[in-house]
């Protein structure tokens, strides 16, 4: 059985979860392992208010560089880091967009993303699919306890969903939004869910007690009745990736496929608000061929110096004791102790931790059999590439490199 602590998989994959069988988690992996070249992969970019709040997020070091790194991650996993860019990556307090990490893993897998946008600034410089008029803009901050319009959450949840149900193949879903495990925290609340002290974030040390503020006021601000649904949750303190994900894990299942949740705390919210959804007699059968896929340095984290415990997986038995289910979590074993860049070792001291799908990418190319060497050889190769690229910076600390 696997319990609250992870076990460690021939392929160097981490398996964490609770009432699973081991013979199931190889059955999983051995699944994702053959059919990694037939999976629609895609990353869905949003944008929230949320993220300009002062301390929120260090997906950028300020609130205006914030408002455009979703464009901007997207723009490096699509194109590489040695390609000219329109938006070049924000300066980050510390470590590299984990853009870099998915654009590696990416590459070996030879999958490439199809972008869905909402609640941007920009219009994005690439091929891309968008469910609204992009004049709507972001979702307000969560804080405000109406976030979005109700209306606007409806199509997105049904423009996702008439995504997911043509789908014939696997479905991969990764996302960038800053701010958005604010949104997941407030959502997850909302649910019923016990979830402070449990949500990470891009900080080395996420700031709880700010997020745990905006979610309070944001859910006092909604009034909404007890026992709310997922749509006037989202509209309330979510974003617009929220009712997007929902849609399109909804309608992927419908049409009977295998879904890799790509991420942490934003795609635990994502399926607690689609489990919400559903009768709960279908739950299990709905969880069934949904795995999250997320990376080590987040499954290692303890958010709590009273007690010892890795934080994301308390959280996911949080959730799947919510909706009495059982939840496979899948992490790749890749660490950067032994790479030469900097800014990838501060991985290793808790700075950025997961993003625009890096452990669920990362987590198919260690089963598709990139090694650990050569992931910190490429990454390594990758980040100076980056360096000698004349229109992006880098923030260490204070100095600019």
């Amino acid at each position: 059985m696997i319990g609250d602590n992870y076990v460690l998989l021939p392929s160097g994959v981490l398996a964490f979860g609770s009432g699973l069988q081991q013979q199931n988690v190889d059955e999983r992996v051995q699944r994702w392992q053959e059919n990694i070249t037939n999976t629609a992969f895609f990353l869905i970019l949003a944008g929230s208010q949320t993220a300009e709040v002062e301390g929120i997020s260090a997906a950028g070091s300020t609130a205006v560089a914030r408002r455009y790194t979703a464009v901007a991650d997207a723009e490096l996993l699509l194109r590489g880091p040695s390609f000219p860019k329109k938006w070049p990556l924000p300066p980050l307090p510390a470590g590299v967009s984990p853009a870099l990490i998915s654009y590696v893993a990416s590459r070996f897998l030879k999958i490439k993303p199809t972008i869905i946008s909402a609640g941007l600034l920009q219009i994005p410089p690439f091929s891309h699919i968008s469910l609204e008029s992009s004049e709507i803009g972001p979702a307000r901050c969560l804080s405000s306890g109406k976030a979005m319009e109700t209306n606007r959450v409806k199509i997105l949840l049904e423009g996702g969903f008439k995504i997911g149900k043509k789908l014939k193949k696997s479905l991969l879903i990764t996302e960038c939004v800053p701010g958005g495990t604010s949104t997941a925290f407030a959502v997850l609340s909302g649910l019923g869910i016990k979830v402070n002290g449990l949500i990470s974030g891009s900080h080395r040390n996420p700031p709880s007690e700010l997020k745990t503020k905006l979610v309070k006021q944001g859910l006092e601000a909604a009034k909404l009745k007890k026992n709310p649904s997922s749509v006037e949750l989202m509209a309330a303190v979510g974003d617009p990736f929220q009712p997007i994900a929902v849609g399109l894990l909804m309608g992927a299942r419908e049409s009977g496929q295998e879904v890799l949740l790509g991420g942490g705390c934003q795609m635990l919210a994502v399926l607690s608000l689609a489990l919400n959804k559903i009768e709960p007699e279908s739950h299990s059968e709905f969880v069934g061929k949904i795995t999250v896929g997320t990376t080590s340095w987040l499954v290692d984290e303890s958010l709590s110096s009273k007690e010892n415990k890795n934080s994301f997986i308390h959280l996911m038995n949080h959730v799947a004791n919510h909706y009495k289910v059982n939840i496979l979590g899948l992490a790749s074993g890749y660490r950067f102790n032994d790479s030469n860049q900097k800014v990838l070792r501060d991985y290793e001291i808790g700075y950025v931790k997961e993003g625009v799908g890096a452990g669920a990418l990362s987590l198919l190319a260690q089963i598709k059999g990139l090694t650990q060497t050569e992931m910190i050889e490429r990454c390594d190769i990758e980040v100076g590439n980056l360096f000698k690229s004349n229109n992006e910076k880098f923030c260490q600390g204070n100095r600019t490199i």
